[in-house]
């Protein structure tokens, strides 16, 4: 059974960092397209970063924040992000994709970013 487990959200002012960490049991994570998207209130979900082997991407609204990173030992991807804005509140969800029907979640954790 595939699980992801994030975990590392929580409330953090502005400028602030969080790291956000995804547990992946049931599947190597360094075999799929690893990526971690967010929802804010009232905004549809987008993906924020994704990493494939050595490769990343970021979304324009986050590149030079935002970092994603695996620990392959671990089976676990991380986000950290950094000068963290009010925008960037949201749920952040983790996935994994290896193939049209073999696409995972995790359930999300929260992120908000507040004075």
């Amino acid at each position: 059974q595939v699980q992801l487990v994030e975990s590392g959200g929580g409330l953090v002012q502005p400028g602030g960092s969080l790291r956000l960490s995804c547990a992946v049991s049931g599947l190597t994570s360094s075999a799929a397209l690893m990526a971690w998207h967010r929802q804010g209130p009232g905004n549809e979900r987008e993906v924020v970063a994704q990493i494939h082997g050595d490769s990343a991407n970021y979304a324009a609204s986050v590149k030079g924040r935002f970092t994603i990173s695996r620990d392959n030992a671990k089976n676990t991807v991380y986000l950290q992000m950094n000068s963290l804005k009010p925008e960037d509140t949201g749920v952040y969800y983790c996935s994994a994709w290896l193939t049209p029907d073999r696409d995972f979640w995790g359930q999300g954790t929260q992120v908000t970013v507040s004075s």
